[in-house]
């Protein structure tokens, strides 16, 4: 048995296929771990969400923020797009919505000693919080009342977190940091404007990689993210990132992480050229 993290696919079915088939993925005993970003902007989002409800009991997703985005244009939250309207248009469209609903904002494998969120886990949160407020939004997500507040989570939000701030107010960081984070300052303040790879002048700037911020709350798991493709691949003794780019023409990435070395497997993104440029949600 194998166990594979992959990065964002974002649609990208085709390179996702080649992945699969590279690693010689095969569903009855291995397992596939997702880092969130399912979705959104590839020319194959529907077969994505597809063929992954198909082997759903092999695989452990977190929910990205064009997860989310999904998730509120199916209750009209948010608009539509052309690699979006596929899922929404589908008979099976309640079915794989509902199942979306279903999944984590944190996984974690203390056995295999690693964790995985979408973009990371704030610095102000040690694992026990981290997973309580995953669950939190967790419970949120599939209540009744999904529409109402997922229409609050998608308004501006503090950078910063405060135990003493509205229920609405924490849920709205707590989502922005699983979802949507790359950088911080040294007093944890989130940024969630620079969507670039880290530079010597955003560091004058005092703007880190969330994972170096100065007394960053200690995990001990490793942290495995995506979201981030301007940084690319990234790999030291605390954080693996595996958003590569795939489709901005860079990879689609998998690290295979139940194995004492993580050992890569990278395919090059078959849609890239494919894609037309469209504003992210």
């Amino acid at each position: 048995m194998a166990v594979w993290a992959i990065g964002d696919i974002q649609g990208c079915y085709r390179s996702f296929m080649e992945l699969l088939g590279k690693i010689e993925f095969n569903p009855d005993h291995d397992t596939l771990w997702l880092a969130g970003d399912l979705v959104n902007r590839g020319e194959g989002s529907l077969e994505t969400l597809e063929y992954l409800y198909s082997i759903r009991d092999s695989v452990e997703i977190v929910l990205g923020n064009h997860d989310i985005t999904l998730i509120a244009a199916y209750y009209g939250l948010k608009k539509s797009n052309p690699t979006l309207d596929p899922i929404l248009n589908s008979p099976e469209a309640k079915k794989l919505i509902d199942w979306l609903r279903g999944q984590k904002f944190l996984h974690v494998d203390c056995k295999l000693g690693y964790c995985m969120a979408h973009a990371g886990i704030s610095p102000e949160f040690d694992l026990g919080m981290a997973l309580r407020y995953a669950e939190r939004l967790e419970e949120k997500l599939q209540k009744d009342t999904i529409e109402i507040w997922l229409k609050a989570m998608f308004k501006e939000g503090s950078d910063r977190f405060n135990r003493k701030a509205s229920s609405i107010d924490i849920d709205k960081y707590i989502i922005s940091s699983f979802t949507r984070m790359r950088y911080c300052y040294g007093d944890h303040r989130l940024d969630f404007k620079q969507k670039g790879g880290p530079t010597d002048a955003l560091r004058e700037k005092g703007l880190k990689p969330w994972f170096e911020c100065e007394n960053r709350k200690e995990i001990d798991l490793k942290i495995i993210f995506g979201h981030w493709s301007t940084l690319g691949f990234y790999h030291d003794e605390n954080v693996l990132g595996l958003d590569t780019g795939c489709l901005w023409g860079g990879k689609l990435t998998a690290a295979r992480i139940d194995v004492d070395e993580v050992e890569i497997v990278q395919v090059e993104c078959a849609s890239a050229m494919e894609i037309t440029t469209q504003g992210a949600f």
